[in-house]
């Protein structure tokens, strides 16, 4: 009981006004406004491709077609305000945000898929029992299966484009993330082959992907024709040789989740490697929000991001499942904890409807730079409710004593 009395009255130290939410109940309940604030703000600006809020772009709403790799976040944080209240008016929302995705599931222009179809269909069989959402889920595994090459024993992210032509075969860090979806492909079908992709991915990604300290490149560009590496360079990071962090976020998170999917010991040490590297970033395990690159040159004048905050909180509590690694535990709650105070947990009404603010999308780009971003709220909500099971889990413990 003493661990869960704690994680409640930090949120209470952290709260500044009356109005602030103050435990996480709180926020879930400031969540739920928030949430119907947006809904009502989206309707009128949908058109039939504009669909999924994204971000606000000179404070206003930005809404993408079903195509944006960012469209399954919107749907996803819709069902797990269904799962944090039970309430079906938000099983409702979800559904209604995640059946226009249906079409995604034969997009194979590029490797998002997994984002796209498993934050939203991924979430909607856990609560409806429809065997055509199946379908197109393993059909969306089908499709990303298309983009592997076993030469380089990779999916490729992107084809070539005028941001990308200088390479011929690029795989960046965030693709761990969408082996979600070929995992349960596998488990779903029995299909084997989406499990040796998913696996021989991660494998190539932990073998060129990481440096000494277990901080990672974002983009490894490889030789189609043999599989070797060309070259190690960044999309979205400061520099080739810095710390995107959103990208060392994926690389936790992406290799925690393949050993819960795999039981791979190599990938749970890989996944503590990569935390054990994020624990030696100035502030991180004392609850400070990372700014947009571990080694951007103007620190402390850069923009932070809410978003890899969030996928790091979200990551370190299911690692602690694995290790009972007290650290990783009291990194997670104290990054979720800051994510809740007013300054990252915008007051309902404000911020467009999102959840979080200072995010940052692409800063080489000048794009989306300290603003919200769907999938900042989507981990954020994912953390919550990795919280409230570990809390039940401690209460649990506790009953039986």
């Amino acid at each position: 009981m003493k661990k869960i009395i704690t994680i409640s009255l930090c949120f209470i130290l952290f709260a500044c006004s009356n109005q602030h939410p103050e435990t996480i109940d709180d926020i879930v309940k400031h969540s739920e406004k928030q949430f119907e604030y947006a809904l009502k703000k989206i309707k009128p600006l949908q058109t039939e491709e504009k669909i999924f809020p994204r971000t606000l772009e000179d404070q206003e709403i930005k809404l993408v077609a079903t195509k944006d790799w960012t469209s399954g976040f919107f749907p996803g944080t819709l069902w797990m305000m269904y799962e944090l209240t039970g309430k079906d008016k938000w099983k409702a929302h979800a559904l209604d945000y995640t059946l226009p995705l249906e079409v995604e599931q034969w997009n194979a222009n590029d490797h998002d898929i997994g984002f796209k179809m498993y934050c939203s269909y991924g979430w909607a069989i856990k609560y409806l029992d429809n065997p055509e959402f199946k379908e197109i889920l393993i059909q969306s595994a089908k499709t990303l299966s298309t983009r592997y090459n076993p030469v380089v024993g990779c999916i490729r992210s992107w084809n070539s484009n005028p941001k990308t032509a200088h390479w011929k075969y690029p795989v960046i860090i965030d693709n761990m993330m969408n082996l979600e979806l070929l995992m349960w492909a596998a488990k779903e079908t029995g299909n084997e082959s989406f499990k040796e992709i998913a696996v021989k991915h991660a494998q190539t990604t932990a073998a060129n992907h990481f440096r000494d300290d277990y901080s990672c490149y974002h983009v490894i560009d490889y030789d189609p024709e043999t599989g070797e590496v060309i070259n190690k360079n960044t999309h979205q990071g400061a520099a080739d040789d810095s710390d995107w962090s959103r990208g060392q976020a994926w690389a936790v998170y992406g290799f925690t989740m393949m050993y819960r999917e795999t039981g791979m010991e190599e990938f749970l040490t890989q996944a503590k490697h990569v935390a054990d590297y994020l624990l030696t970033v100035d502030g991180l395990k004392d609850g400070k929000i990372p700014y947009w690159d571990f080694k951007a040159p103007n620190i402390p004048n850069e923009p932070y991001d809410a978003s890899a905050a969030a996928v790091i909180s979200s990551a370190l509590f299911e690692l602690y499942e694995f290790t009972s690694n007290e650290i990783y535990l009291s990194t997670a709650q104290k990054l979720l904890e800051t994510l809740g105070t007013p300054q990252f947990l915008a007051q309902t009404g404000e911020n467009g409807g999102f959840l979080l603010t200072h995010s940052t999308g692409s800063k080489p780009y000048k794009s989306e730079i300290d603003v919200p971003l769907n999938y900042a709220d989507y981990y954020f909500l994912e953390s919550i409710i990795k919280s409230k099971r570990y809390e039940e889990n401690q209460n649990l413990a506790l009953s039986k004593e």
